[in-house]
């Protein structure tokens, strides 16, 4: 059993070693990544307090521009609270 397992493992190595090639075959082309809705082309994005999100962006002379977002819509008024029930049953 154990001069199987080792014919197996000797076999497989062999086979193995036979697939991996010694020299460079393959040229790898590296492109930009695409960019994304509202990019900015030349820019650099920032995130500068490390929430993950993206806070403004660099431009190639190294000045950070941060968005402005609008301000929020205004909040609704509460709605009234409904009359207290008065009477016999109340």
């Amino acid at each position: 059993m154990k001069i199987r397992n080792l014919a197996v493992l000797i076999t497989g190595a062999t086979l193995l070693g036979a697939c991996s090639t010694t020299t460079e075959e393959r040229t790898t082309v590296i492109t930009p990544a695409p960019l994304g809705v509202g990019a900015i082309v030349g820019t650099m994005a920032a995130d500068r307090n490390g929430d993950g999100l993206v806070d403004g962006y660099y431009t190639p002379d190294g000045v950070y521009h941060g968005f402005v977002a609008p301000p929020p819509p205004p909040c609704p008024e509460p709605m009234p609270m409904p009359p207290r029930p008065s009477g016999e049953r109340g």
